[in-house]
């Protein structure tokens, strides 16, 4: 059987990486990985990833990647616009229902001119852009050392310390909180707290659970996690345990 499914994805040449995988290459707009079925064992910008069934990673443009299907596998990498830029190089989303039902209909309708793949492709930059848009707006500070800092904390599951972080970056700690207060708005503790809920929000528009977005966000549990969303949208934390995200997208 292998040697069969081996010759029957080499039938359209063009097409073949969709089930046998590809080499290292970049791409010069976004890109994103959606496993159809089986598991696709991915290599991002020298980060192992391993994807299953219906799972999806999202790169950004010029991240080197490299794809291998294991037997039975079939996987599609349709380029995205320009501007449908993941929150990081290498974005791993778990089962998202919306894009796996754009996938079966990129598969279903196998669109090969620029005018057939224009309307699926706006439908993933859709989809994506909003997956990608922080639920709680934060500005970030226009000093240099301070967004330094603040990408930091975007970016971490469990940042340092303030202490830490201002001296790793040559500021004290009252330069940092006066800076943050004075250009976003909000003092630091809040605006970390507030970057923390964004990332489980992210996770939950991915299809994750709520313990899932909760450990992902640095939180030691799905109910501390409820707290921070009841403290940023003003929804209590009851109203929010059953479905926080369509309560929140509907509420905030």
């Amino acid at each position: 059987m292998p040697a069969v499914l081996d010759a029957l994805a080499r039938v359209v040449p063009a097409n073949e990486i969709r089930l046998l995988g590809h080499d290292e290459h970049t791409h010069d707009v976004p890109h994103l990985l959606h496993v159809v079925t089986g598991v696709a064992q991915v290599l991002a910008d020298g980060r192992p990833v391993v994807l299953r069934s219906r799972e999806n990673l999202w790169l950004a443009a010029g991240v080197p990647h490299a794809v291998r299907l294991a037997e039975g596998g079939m996987i599609l990498g349709p380029m995205l616009s320009p501007g449908t830029t993941p929150p990081s190089r290498v974005h791993r989303m778990g089962i998202v229902p919306a894009l796996t039902s754009v996938m079966i209909a990129v598969l279903g309708a196998a669109p090969s001119t620029a005018e057939e793949v224009r309307p699926f492709r706006a439908a993933l930059d859709d989809l994506l852009t909003a997956m990608a848009t922080d639920l709680f707006p934060l500005i970030l500070p226009a000093h240099p050392v301070a967004r330094t800092i603040a990408r930091e904390v975007s970016a971490a599951v469990t940042p340092d310390t303030l202490e830490r972080l201002a001296a790793r970056h040559g500021m004290s700690v009252r330069q940092v909180q006066r800076v943050f207060q004075a250009e976003t708005g909000l003092p630091f503790s809040r605006w970390r707290a507030r970057a923390r809920v964004n990332i489980a929000v992210v996770r939950l528009r991915a299809g994750e659970s709520l313990t899932s977005a909760a450990r992902a966000s640095g939180y030691l549990s799905r109910s501390g996690l409820l707290r921070a969303l009841s403290r940023e949208s003003g929804i209590a934390a009851m109203a929010l345990a059953e479905d926080p995200l369509g309560v929140l997208e509907s509420g905030v």
